[in-house]
């Protein structure tokens, strides 16, 4: 029978990355096991409040963990901004007792005791697959090609509420591109910020920060940039296009990373979405012969 885990896609996978969703289905499914969507959910709040009287901030993301405690005790998401909000409600509900029950008592209306287990989908890569079965699976290895794993900061911090891995040093996705064939590229801005939602009032800063990500990962021979940020792509993409406008010639391609995971898997480029100009990995893969 076929293990199946709980899923929440959260608001952008299920508009407009709708790629990024797809591709780990489907590759769930290559892998062995189905993640099974929630039957409800709402919009996790796309924030994780900072002060700690800001109580309605928690009940988005509170009531996306109590129904999904319903259906098991795990739930996976893809998003790194939903697996961080997600992950931090979910330590404020176990250990805050005070927080929980203001949050219980005058927003959800429904018990939670944060006894879910929330996982980002390359932990359960990690972890319940093992990325030796991952090699395994792969039908089309994506040999010479170079990826830079971008982080960004939701993935991986605050370290002791979020912790996916060493958050000075993280390794995960660059495990993961080896098991595909790749040839991870270090590069010093990996886990630098790029700018996030000051995209909505700080658009300077933002092509600032991006733009020297981008130019990292293509001074230190990257060829891909591969994340699992929907605004992280989204603000690198709108960097390059800027750089280029004032004469650059930056074209690295920006995926996510279950879009590599499907195209190692031998997925249908199509179903990946791989048809846009803005992460058109097709040529770099005609010109390896991949």
């Amino acid at each position: 029978m076929m293990m199946k885990i709980p899923y929440y896609p959260g608001c952008t996978l299920n508009t407009v990355a709708k790629g990024f969703d797809v591709s780990a289905r489907e590759s769930a499914l290559v892998l062995g096991f189905e993640l099974k969507e929630l039957d409800q959910w709402n919009c996790c709040g796309a924030s994780f409040p900072l002060t700690p009287d800001n109580v309605m901030g928690l009940a988005a993301p509170a009531k996306v963990l109590a129904n999904a405690s319903s259906e098991g005790d795990v739930v996976a998401t893809l998003c790194s901004v939903c697996y961080n909000v997600l992950k931090r409600t979910n330590k404020v509900m176990r250990d805050d007792r005070d927080r929980r029950r203001e949050v219980i008592s005058g927003f959800i209306e429904e018990e939670y005791e944060g006894g879910l287990d929330v996982v980002h989908f390359l932990e359960v890569l990690r972890d319940k697959v093992g990325f030796d079965r991952v090699r395994g699976a792969v039908k089309r290895p994506l040999k010479g090609i170079k990826a830079g794993a971008y982080y960004g900061c939701m993935l991986l911090r605050p370290f002791d509420d979020v912790g996916i891995d060493n958050a000075e040093a993280p390794v995960i996705f660059e495990d993961l591109l080896r098991a595909l064939g790749c040839e991870p590229v270090e590069f010093p801005n990996k886990i630098e910020c790029c700018g996030a939602h000051l995209a909505m009032g700080g658009e300077d800063i933002v092509t600032r920060l991006s733009s020297n990500v981008m130019a990292s990962a293509a001074g230190s021979g990257a060829e891909i940039i591969v994340t699992s940020c929907p605004l992280c792509q989204y603000n690198l993409v709108k960097s390059r296009e800027r750089m280029m406008e004032e004469g650059g010639d930056l074209r690295i391609p920006v995926l996510y990373f279950t879009q590599i995971l499907g195209l190692a898997l031998g997925q249908d480029e199509d179903i990946l979405e791989l048809g846009s100009g803005l992460h058109d990995i097709r040529p770099l893969l005609e010109e390896r012969g991949i």
